[in-house]
């Protein structure tokens, strides 16, 4: 199959203007509920905040590697998943904030990865620390990840201090020759595309890099090859306001030139859907089918304060047969067939009282505990049954949150199974084997969201 194949000091500089001028809040008619807070919605994929998604498929298992929001972390976000649909969270050993920093990378957090198999059979990712790009290697995507040039960037910032040196993407030919693209703007002025031929070693450029920007490019160059055709597809526009979208050029060879489409761009805002800002992507296959993994903002939006907060969805990609790209259109409630079926809900519950966001099978919605005490969600079973334990999605994988667990068959006499405790990742598991009708979850820590309880 091929390739599974955007940044606050430097990316402060490069955003602020724009965190002030944020677009008017997204209305609907008072009759009609938002289209995203629907039940069983597949969209977002991911439970969480998290942009610049690479996907790559091992072994049985699809792994997603990505942005931490907001703009980033010390750390890289890993998502894996047996089925495409149950995702694990956790975070590579590399890269690292503290180990993959130079004197000249600036402040800003690790982000935009990019992962690929090479033909020597080992994982490679190049991925964008400060404002420099740097290779890892590993003998699966799972790891372990080291650094793979020496304890020292692979794209320099002041390679074309113009311009952002971001948004490294790796793509391999049909005859097993490396490409990496890369390359931001500034200020939200479109910024210059470079590719260079990679070498076997996937570390040394095998010539000199060259500009090969398209119109209208802004980041996130992702290359792909269809009917003999080189598509290079990117993203413009300002992922803070609605104004982002995806674009493509084509071209004769990996090196272009590269002439917009006629029918670029495929993938942008749909007001009237709920849909703002989509980009940064990475194109993949799943059986027969090909796809787009992107981020979005997050809904509702804009968000409180200067947060911009961005979630990872999966739409299908139709590829024509003259090697164009048809349009996507965006989806909050597709099974995205194909790729994945339906979550895996453990036993459906009725919330008593206000908590139907926690049981709605919807990564869009929260239900949130109160701003400054203890939260409190009740589940009813319906009747008296076996429960062997719950998963738990908070809001942010990376923070810790104290949960407590608490059993009655009648509603009136309770049993604590768990006290309280901090924990953290996604989906956080609590072994709490009973026979119960109703499961009550104390949620310690004020203000705290929790997007799904599953109930085993």
């Amino acid at each position: 199959m091929p390739r599974l194949t955007c940044r606050l000091t430097d990316r402060l500089r490069r955003w602020a203007p724009a965190l002030l001028l944020l677009a008017a809040p997204l209305t609907l008619a008072a009759d009609e509920p938002p289209r995203w807070d629907a039940a069983g919605a597949s969209n977002p994929l991911l439970p969480g905040y998290f942009a610049d998604p690479s996907i790559v498929r091992d072994g049985g298992r699809w792994y997603v590697f990505a942005t931490i929001d907001p703009w980033g972390d010390d750390r890289l976000g890993l998502w894996t998943s047996d089925n495409g649909r149950d995702w694990r969270f956790s975070t590579p050993e590399w890269p690292t904030k503290r180990a993959a920093t130079s004197p000249t990378s600036g402040d800003s957090k690790v982000w935009a990865p990019s992962v690929v198999r090479a033909v020597n059979g080992r994982w490679y990712m190049y991925v964008s620390v400060g404002s420099e790009v740097w290779v890892g290697s590993a003998p699966s995507p799972a790891g372990p990840w080291r650094d793979a040039n020496g304890g020292k960037p692979l794209i320099k910032r002041d390679f074309a201090p113009a311009y952002h040196m971001i948004d490294a993407e790796a793509f391999v030919d049909d005859d097993g020759r490396a490409y990496l693209y890369w390359g931001s703007g500034l200020n939200w002025v479109n910024g210059h595309c470079f590719v260079v031929r990679l070498k076997p070693d996937m570390v040394t450029f095998d010539g000199t890099p060259r500009d090969v920007t398209p119109a209208n490019y802004f980041e996130g160059p992702f290359m792909m090859k269809a009917h003999g055709r080189y598509l290079l597809t990117y993203s413009d526009g300002n992922t803070t306001r609605d104004t982002y979208k995806v674009r493509y050029a084509v071209g004769a060879t990996p090196f272009g030139p590269f002439k917009e489409a006629a029918d670029s761009p495929i993938l942008q805002t749909d007001a009237a859907r709920d849909i703002v800002s989509p980009g940064h992507h990475a194109i993949f296959r799943s059986g027969s089918a090909s796809y787009i993994l992107y981020h979005r903002q997050a809904l509702p939006w804009p968000q409180h304060g200067d947060a911009v907060l961005r979630q990872v969805a999966v739409d299908r990609l139709t590829i024509r047969r003259d090697g164009t790209l048809a349009p996507v259109r965006p989806t909050h409630g597709s099974a995205v067939a194909g790729f994945a079926a339906a979550r895996d809900r453990g036993l459906r519950w009725q919330p008593v009282g206000d908590g139907a966001h926690a049981a709605d099978d919807n990564y869009a919605t929260l239900w949130r505990a109160p701003a400054n005490a203890v939260g409190t969600l009740t589940a009813d079973l319906g009747s008296v049954r076996q429960v062997k334990g719950s998963r738990l999605r908070p809001e942010f994988a990376t923070r810790s949150y104290r949960y407590a667990i608490e059993a009655s068959r009648d509603g009136k006499r309770w049993t604590r199974l768990a006290a309280p405790r901090e924990r953290s990742g996604s989906p956080i598991m609590l072994r709490h084997a009973v026979t119960a009708r109703y499961l009550r979850l104390t949620v310690a820590t004020p203000g705290a969201g929790l997007w799904e309880w599953s109930i085993d």
